[in-house]
């Protein structure tokens, strides 16, 4: 056995390991395990193990005892609970077993693994991965919850939502967390952030923290300050890169950046953020999710109010940097907050999407949300501009370009922050999570709580107009209006609405009535004008009146974004009296997509898919393409192209896949064409063995 001494051969029982350390998905033939739970390896070389050996498990570019980066530890009978320990297992005169365990709050991240055998040198056993735990209770990510770790750990797939709060449509999303090369793109991530660059000791010294590493990883998944994964753009252009709208999962997007020497992926929007960081977050062993806040306000100044700008036609002015999105998405992530103490602990937000700068880089969070709902706004980190995320106030102003003066029209504190959404556990269903975030809107607890956020920021001797003052008590409207949408919300179609005006006086009133219809993104910038019109209207007392809007397709068409959304407001100038805005944010459905399999999806056994397509518009559809793609379904993306479609014709697709895994799995499709970009839909694929 002489030559065997001089290199020991490891043999790291991968299966074995990665079964008992719920790492079996990822596809890797290095060793994955998750701290603070042991794990065998067997090496030969040594002729008498139970002599004084010594283990080196170190990690980082200059490891030290002092940072935790290094670690030597003997042979011992039992587990340490505080640091590194090896348990011997069995040996022979040629190989020994050995059990290895690390701390509860060790430094993740790739190790290196070496023995020493009394005073010769160390022999290089190779190196593994050590991942945060959530199924062990000692770790800060401990989630009770086994179901729960099943999905915001394990789960490839996601479901995010979009859409407006009247109307939440939702997407499937492959995470891909599993997938081939992601891990070691996620550990170089961690390796290119700023922190890391300024000072790589301190930063690989910090990654036993989720609370440090999901601030970073939320600075890295941007590309502003850092050379970040993606590139934000919310231009309505998208040359020299992919629209946003168009990604179906991150496993491409995080492969496109590597591939591209570390440079930043064009382009994304909040869900791309926030689908890429939930990824790197379930990679790491980090629990995390992703959550849509519907009409979800930017609050730029920090004041807790969004302003909005109107004109006298009641066009919305592109004025100050505050803002109203349809809908946002960011991550919440699961950990304890020993920096706040414990009843802080728990989802944590993270925002990836830049919006604003904090500690001098576009990162956000972790926020803790109960700080939120509570009003806690000067806790670490970002409190502000969360909680104004989900309850600012807004206040719509009627702005005059020639004067340069800016009118109240109405302040409303029920707007912002509706309908918070996340995928169920276990189902493809909605979970509404409004009440994690904020008392309900209206009730005495939630207005206390908004004053209780301000008074922490200093701001609650400034001029309130929600608290009414004497002389505007009077001041009440004297009509009221809304929009009611009347038949589908179909892209291809007519839009057709109502404007509802009622007078809420025992006088009769005239009213005269300035109508747009822009489209917008999702962020509601206004992109191009549709449609205007103006009327005007004489309203018995307690009179209601309805006036019928159609906006034809061809009207819309050309001038849609791809968020397929359109702003429709009225500027209701009442004779000697206030003027009533009444807006409504649309947004328009895609034409639907059949997917069926045809036949028992099977483990290792080919099985047909047919995706069916009807062309709803009156005009040949072309440049059609499908991409599909799944995690244990498909091995990447399929790209087919399609024939043009004519006018109500049918088209019908068929490949095939190979599951390689047995559960419940899903297929992703996404359809477009020069009339359409980016229909989406999945299909539960239920695998057996």
């Amino acid at each position: 056995m002489g030559q065997a001494a001089t290199q020991p051969r490891t043999d790291w029982h991968l299966k074995e390991n990665a079964r008992e350390h719920h790492t079996s998905k990822f596809s890797s033939e290095e060793l994955i395990v998750r701290r603070g739970q042991a794990f065998t390896i067997t090496f030969n070389g040594t002729e008498r193990p139970e002599q004084n050996l010594i283990f080196i498990a170190e990690t980082g570019p200059k490891p030290s005892k002092a940072t935790k980066t290094l670690a030597t530890f003997d042979i011992s009978s039992t587990v340490s609970k505080e640091g590194w320990s090896a348990v011997l297992q069995s040996s022979s005169s040629s190989s020994v077993s050995i059990s290895i365990s690390s701390p509860h709050n060790a430094v993740i991240g790739r190790y290196r693994l070496s023995v020493q055998s009394g005073s010769s040198s160390p022999h290089n056993l190779g190196t593994f991965v050590l991942l945060f735990n959530p199924w062990s209770s000692g770790d800060d990510v401990f989630m009770p919850n086994k179901a729960e770790c099943e999905e915001y750990v394990l789960e490839e797939f996601g479901i995010i939502f979009a859409g407006n709060k009247n109307h939440i449509n939702s997407f499937g999303w492959n995470f891909g967390q599993f997938q081939g090369d992601i891990l070691n793109i996620c550990l170089s991530i961690m390796d290119r952030s700023l922190y890391y660059r300024q000072d790589p000791l301190t930063d690989v010294a910090h990654r036993h923290d989720p609370r440090y590493l999901g601030r970073v990883l939320s600075a890295m998944v941007n590309a502003n300050d850092d050379q970040g994964v993606v590139l934000g753009n919310w231009s309505g252009k998208y040359e020299g890169g992919k629209n946003p709208t168009s990604w179906t999962g991150s496993g491409e997007i995080l492969q496109s950046w590597k591939k591209s020497g570390f440079r930043p992926v064009k382009y994304g929007q909040c869900w791309v953020f926030a689908a890429v960081l939930t990824t790197v977050l379930r990679c790491l062993g980090i629990p995390t999710r992703t959550i849509t806040n519907f009409s979800s306000a930017h609050d730029a100044d920090g004041n807790l109010r969004v302003d909005e700008f109107y004109d006298a036609d009641g066009n919305h002015l592109e004025r100050g940097a505050d803002s109203v999105w349809n809908f946002h998405v960011w991550n919440e992530s699961w950990f304890t907050r020993n920096d706040l103490g414990p009843s802080y602990s728990g989802w944590q937000v993270l925002d990836a999407t830049p919006q604003e700068e904090s500690g001098g880089i576009y990162q956000c969070g972790p926020t803790s949300r109960h700080a939120v709902k509570e009003g806690e706004v000067e806790l670490d980190y970002d409190g502000p501009f969360v909680f104004a995320e989900v309850n600012a106030d807004c206040m719509y102003w009627n702005y005059d370009s020639a004067t340069g003066k800016k009118t109240l029209i109405f302040s409303k504190s029920t707007e912002i922050g509706a309908s918070i959404s996340t995928k169920a556990v276990g189902r493809d269903d909605r979970v509404d999570v409004t009440r994690d975030y904020k008392y309900e809107e209206g009730s005495a607890k939630e207005r206390e709580i908004f004053k209780k956020a301000r008074k922490k920021l200093g701001l609650e001797d400034k001029f309130d107009p929600t608290a009414p003052k004497q002389e505007e008590v009077e001041q009440k409207p004297d009509i009221s209006g809304k929009f009611k949408v009347a038949g589908s919300l179909e892209v291809g179609k007519d839009v057709n609405l109502l404007l509802v005006l009622e007078n809420l006086q025992s006088d009769a009133k005239t009213v005269h009535v300035n109508m747009t219809a822009w489209s917008t993104l999702y962020t509601r910038r206004r992109v191009n004008q549709i449609w205007k019109d103006s009327i005007s209207v004489t309203l018995a007392p307690k009179e209601e009146k309805q006036f019928p809007i159609k906006i034809k397709y061809p009207e819309y068409q050309q001038q849609l974004t791809t968020d397929k959304t359109i702003q429709v407001t009225a500027l209701c100038h009442v004779e000697d009296g206030m003027q009533v805005l009444v807006k409504r944010n649309i947004t328009l459905d895609n034409p639907a997509i059949d997917i069926q399999v045809l036949g028992e999806a099977k483990v290792n056994k080919e099985v047909f898919v047919e995706v069916t397509f009807t062309n709803p518009i009156d005009e040949e559809m072309k440049d059609c393409m499908l991409q599909v793609e799944g995690s244990d379904l498909l091995q990447g993306i399929l790209e087919l192209r399609i024939p043009p479609l004519k006018a109500s014709e049918k088209s019908s697709t068929k490949f095939k896949l190979i599951p390689s895994e047995a559960g419940p799995k899903h297929l992703l499709v996404n359809f477009s064409c020069d009339k359409f970009a980016d229909i989406k839909t999945f299909k539960m694929v239920n695998v057996i063995n």
